[in-house]
This record gives C-alpha cells, sequence and structure tokens, in this order.
C-alpha cells in the first residue's frame, strides 16, 4: 500500500490559521489543564501521573454533578419534574464513569504506589469539597466536616452551601407535598442542615406510590431515579474501598483515617431509607 493511499487529505475548507481565530486549545484552555499535573517525588515516579490524573479526572466530573443535582434542585422547587429527571439521569451516566475509573487506578501496585506515598502527606480524598458538597446535597450532610475545609474559604464556601441548602429528597418531597401528596409537616419543616434519619411516617405515602405506579406515574418514576443514585453511589464507594484494598491492604490512610475500615463504614449510609422501605411493605 501506498504512503498517499494511507493518507487523508486535509479538505481545502478545514481552518488551520488560528492566529485569530479560537481553537479547540483556546477554547478549553488545554494550556492550563495540561499543566496541572505536578509529581512531587524526586526523581519522578512514573506511576505518579496516573495517581494525580485519576483524582482531577475524579474532580472535574464532581463539579459536573455538582452542576446537575443544583440544577435538578431548582427544576423541583420550580415544579419542573420532567428537566430535573434529565439532570438526574445524566448524573447517573457520571456515576457509571466514576466507578469505572478505579479500574484504572487498580493497575497501581503496592510497590510501585508505596514509592511516591511519601509526598502525599497527609492529602487524601476525605478532603475533596466537591465530594463532600455532592453528599451533602444527596442528604448525608454532617457539620463536623466544615472544620476539615477552615483553611481554604472557597472549599468551606462550597460545602456550606451545601450543608445549609435543602438536599434533593428534600426538594423532593417539597414538590409531593405540593402536589397533593400527604408528606408530613414535621419532615417539610425539618432542620436540613442535619442528615437526613429514617421517617417511617413517609412509608405509607410511597406504599400508595408504589402500589399503582400508573396512577402515580411521575412521583414514582422520581423515585425510582433516586434509587439508581443511591445504587450507583453505593456501587462507587464499594469498587472505592476494594481498590484501596488492593492497593495498601489495611494501612491507615494518608488523611489520618483508619483506611478500609474507615471505607467500610460508609456503605452504611444510606440518602434516601424510605425508599427502601417501602419494598418490604410490597
Amino acid at each position: 500500500m501506498s504512503v498517499e493511499r494511507n493518507t487523508r487529505a486535509i479538505e481545502g475548507s478545514v481552518v488551520t490559521d488560528f492566529e485569530d481565530r479560537m481553537s479547540y486549545g483556546g477554547y478549553l484552555d488545554l494550556e492550563t489543564l495540561l499543566s496541572a499535573q505536578r509529581p512531587l517525588s524526586d526523581p519522578e515516579h512514573h506511576d505518579e501521573l496516573l495517581f494525580i490524573v485519576q483524582h482531577q479526572t475524579t474532580e472535574l466530573w464532581l463539579k459536573l454533578v455538582l452542576h446537575e443535582l443544583g440544577a435538578a434542585c431548582r427544576l423541583l422547587r420550580e415544579d419542573q419534574l420532567a428537566p430535573a429527571l434529565k439532570c438526574i439521569a445524566r448524573v447517573k451516566h457520571i456515576q457509571k464513569t466514576l466507578t469505572e475509573q478505579w479500574s484504572v487506578l487498580a493497575t497501581l501496585t503496592p510497590a510501585e504506589y508505596g514509592q511516591f506515598r511519601g509526598v502525599l502527606g497527609n492529602a487524601s480524598g476525605f478532603q475533596s469539597a466537591q465530594y463532600r458538597a455532592v453528599e451533602f446535597t444527596l442528604g448525608n450532610k454532617n457539620a463536623g466536616m466544615l472544620r476539615v475545609f477552615a483553611s481554604d474559604p472557597s472549599a468551606h464556601a462550597l460545602v456550606k452551601t451545601a450543608l445549609e441548602e435543602p438536599s434533593l429528597y428534600d426538594e423532593f418531597l417539597r414538590l409531593l407535598a405540593r402536589s397533593g401528596y400527604p408528606i408530613p409537616a414535621d419532615v417539610l419543616e425539618r432542620d436540613v442542615t442535619t442528615a437526613w434519619t429514617y421517617s417511617p411516617e413517609l412509608v405509607p405515602v410511597f406504599t400508595e406510590i408504589y402500589r399503582d405506579p400508573e396512577a402515580h406515574w411521575a412521583a414514582y418514576e422520581t423515585c425510582e431515579e433516586l434509587v439508581d443514585l443511591e445504587d450507583n453511589f453505593q456501587l462507587w464507594r464499594f469498587r472505592h474501598l476494594k481498590t484501596v484494598e488492593r492497593i495498601i491492604g489495611l494501612k491507615t490512610g494518608t488523611g489520618g483515617s483508619s483506611g478500609v475500615p474507615f471505607l467500610q463504614r460508609a456503605l452504611d449510609l444510606t440518602f434516601f431509607p424510605e425508599l427502601y422501605a417501602v419494598r418490604t411493605e410490597l
């Protein structure tokens, strides 16, 4: 095969002069983005770049998750359920991508990680403000976490805002109440800065919805979308735990946690307990 036949000609209409035009790299600010990976090991260890890219990519996806969840909360407040569900559907796809990413980090062996782990100091994913804001937006709130971000005003503001605003579940329950469902007043008037706790009074409401999906289709569909969110989140947590266990075993975390046992306890946390409890009633 000749070289000419194995080369695609550039069409004459393709723009190649970007002296005063917007380019792909300019639009995405790739100079900034691709210069943000700065390994600290000396001499630089080959696998530290993987570790950095994995976590920076996660933070980019978390930024989009927060963007979509924030929009979903606003749309629920405005009784615009259909576009809110579109936002939630996008979050579900992002969650799957985030879970799959752990398989890349899992290629890092204990010996490889051990050669640069020391340069992390006390840096840990536990300190991710965006991750914490996502958890808070879904209802797992803990005001004590604010002190982790006391030295970073912007991170502290992000987490504090997520703490003080109603969660996605709060907004959904308020929408149900406005739609005529008998949501208890104490649920609607609860302190939204506290973690959601199981409310048995809600189970009969969801039981009615689940026993006749066709009559309550919008509410039923939203319930199932929320269950998907929680299911995906738990899969992410589990995959995180197993990746950490695979790489460092039962060592303590760089941030001071017990490591795997600490992550294991997170699997007991739930966002929407009544949506699981209703299944027992059916």
